[in-house]
């Protein structure tokens, strides 16, 4: 989407225009209807910004901006409710709109339809075999089985069996793959890629795991371990290993720290290799280096219309945050770019020396390599995206359209899973869509499009967290359907078209096209969309500044890479062990709140000792936390014991 859409930038900073943004443009017209209903609570919503305004002058700027956020945010949740289910109240278990696309936003034609509500182990990608049955990589194990396959048995629409299957190290919640080719099932931990027979009458495999691709490291404690997959025509398998940093930084992730140059990591790391499918116990050395430059890619496929492979790569992160010289909050919202990639043998796509800038269409150099967001330098040797999305939507998925279901314009063309940002604050956090971008001769024809929206069930989104469902994996059935699964509760969709094909065209997308103006897909205002209401000083702008991309500003995390600050003894119980994870940092899992967190924590010894005292003391009195402060003195003893 990036600069291939027009937007209208639109302030939505109150909760009178949150209200109408989120009555008239989130909901389905004939859930507009029930607004009457909803029209009875306005007074109650100007009584909350009557006390919000009052409080603004009786409490602390630290606690207004968290009571904001807070009050919004339960304003949204009551008007999904009465809209949802208008006579039940807030209190009620997430669910699927089964009467009206399973809850999503789709153009004319097109039906949604919920197979599953909830999946223990919840879900990542999906594969759907000719029989129908839907095979799914799991997030996390359910009863040591890293997969499931889900099928309807007595072929009234609706899934009515659900096993799990495949007990194999998953060392974490990245393994990503699940992919059927000729005749075997493939899928991916974070460390190897599997396969396993399929047996006509049997759902389930039957046969041994046999390893394709085996990682060469230690279970993988470093950043970008997805293992998508892909296969060509001439028995192929492609796999990437991403790059296990930001931007070869050493230390990593350290404002103002130059790039290493040239990057080492390059020989190993961040790129795809190509090896035979049919092999096994193939390690890294064993492939063929197919492309480089490329950071992070959890989507993949061959066009089998153009003989390439394409991918999806994320682009890097922490613009403000570490080159806040170079660029400011809301630059570092937008960029860079996450990149569309046809990746052709040999092919370098420059990480980690250039970014792919969307906003001026060119590829420029990174901060840590002299960049200043301007110059290109390097980077016109490099190979360029065939289109740049906005920055931080994580497009997790790939697949194109190779059904006879859909309308003629579908063929070939690419759909694309947005799983959506974590890092955009102080701006709302966007994606969460399914994208689609046609093709015509093996390039981009037109703009990209929404194609289902309607995830996140909340608009603005304020918290990676606040969103409902985020989409993750997509899959073509047997009958040229589009399935789509998400992370969150593991709920699965079945999209199919039941419209007129020959008179399908620009009337029919004219509602998905509405709602490029939500704050989820539109370019943000700078001044109104800021959600950053105070002035913030001491222990709280450090942790807006260096810890809110990750465990985010209401300190929840996101639910899967990071891990909460709130409401954890991480945070609240030994102050040495907290004080030596902020100047350390942490690679490899750490247990929180019951929960795994694999993603790496990056030292934070450039802070000050004032600054990490404030901050510590922040967070341990803050997010419902309460735990005596930490001391200049105290981090000061603690550094000198490693210098």
């Amino acid at each position: 989407m990036g600069n291939h859409i027009n937007r209208t930038h639109r302030p939505t900073g109150s909760v009178n225009s949150m209200f109408r943004s989120v009555s008239m443009n989130i909901f389905p017209e004939e859930r507009i209807r029930k607004l009457d209903c909803i029209r009875a609570h306005t007074i109650a919503v100007r009584s909350i910004e009557s006390k919000m305004t009052m409080h603004r002058q009786l409490i602390g700027p630290l606690a207004q901006r968290e009571h904001f956020r807070a009050t919004k945010t339960l304003f949204v949740t009551l008007i999904l409710s009465l809209l949802l289910n208008p006579s039940e109240g807030a209190a009620q278990e997430v669910r699927l709109d089964l009467e009206n696309n399973g809850g999503l936003f789709l153009p004319e034609g097109f039906e949604g339809q919920a197979l599953v509500n909830r999946l223990d182990g919840q879900a990542r990608h999906i594969a759907v075999d000719n029989n129908g049955a839907v095979y799914v990589k799991l997030r996390e194990a359910h009863k040591g089985h890293g997969n499931a396959v889900l099928r309807d048995t007595d072929g009234d629409g609706n899934i009515d069996d659900v096993r799990y299957f495949g007990k194999y190290p998953m060392y974490g919640r990245y393994g990503t793959a699940m992919r059927i080719h000729n005749g075997y099932l493939y899928f991916s931990s974070q460390k190897t890629v599997y396969r396993q027979k399929l047996s006509p009458g049997e759902i389930t495999p039957q046969s041994d795991l046999e390893e394709i691709v085996i990682d060469p490291n230690k279970p993988p404690e470093r950043e970008h371990v997805g293992k998508p997959i892909a296969f060509d025509n001439e028995g192929h398998i492609f796999v990437p290993f991403g790059a296990p940093s930001n931007a070869c930084q050493d230390p990593k992730r350290t404002p103002g720290q130059p790039g290493v140059d040239p990057c080492h990591q390059l020989d190993t790391y961040g790129g795809v290799w190509r090896f035979d499918a049919d092999t096994p116990n193939q390690s890294q050395e064993d492939g063929v280096p197919f492309a480089t430059g490329i950071r992070s890619l959890v989507g993949m496929d061959w066009n089998s219309a153009d003989g390439n492979l394409y991918t999806v790569m994320h682009g890097r992160d922490d613009l403000v945050r570490m080159f806040s010289n170079h660029f400011d909050g809301w630059e570092s919202a937008l960029l860079p770019a996450e990149e569309f990639l046809r990746v052709t043998e040999g092919a370098d796509f420059g990480w980690p020396y250039c970014y792919y800038d969307q906003l001026q269409d060119k590829k420029v150099l990174a901060p840590e390599y002299g960049g200043d967001g301007q110059i290109v330098g390097r980077c016109s040797e490099y190979n360029l995206p065939i289109r740049g999305f906005p920055g931080h939507w994580a497009p997790n998925d790939l697949v194109f359209y190779r059904g006879n279901q859909f309308p003629e314009r579908y063929r070939n063309g690419a759909f694309i899973a947005f799983h959506g940002s974590t890092n955009r604050a102080p701006y709302p956090q966007s994606g969460y869509i399914v994208g689609f971008v046609p093709f015509a001769d093996g390039q981009p024809s037109g703009p990209t499009e929404i194609f289902a929206d309607g995830f996140a069930r909340v608009d603005p989104i304020l918290e990676a967290g606040d969103a409902v469902f985020r989409p993750m994996g997509i899959a073509i059935g047997p009958d040229g359907s589009l399935y789509v699964s998400e992370t969150e509760h593991g709920a699965i969709w079945r999209i199919r078209f039941t419209g007129d094909k020959a008179s399908f065209g620009d009337n029919q997308l004219a509602e998905m096209e509405a709602r490029k103006e939500l704050s989820h897909v539109r370019t943000p205002d700078p001044i109104g969309d800021n959600l950053q209401t105070t002035v913030l000083t001491g222990g709280a702008l450090t942790y807006e500044s260096y810890c809110s991309t990750c465990h985010q500003s209401n300190g929840e995390g996101d639910g899967a890479r990071f891990p909460p600050v709130a409401k954890t003894d991480w945070v609240t119980g030994d102050k040495t062990r907290l004080i030596d994870l902020i100047l350390d940092g942490m690679e490899g899992g750490a247990l929180v709140n019951g929960k795994t967190y694999s993603n790496v924590m990056p030292q934070h010894s450039f802070l000050t000792d004032q600054e990490i005292a404030e901050v510590l003391t922040y967070i341990r009195r803050s997010f419902g936390n309460s735990a005596n402060a930490v001391t200049e003195e105290e981090v000061r003893r603690r550094r000198n014991i490693y210098e």
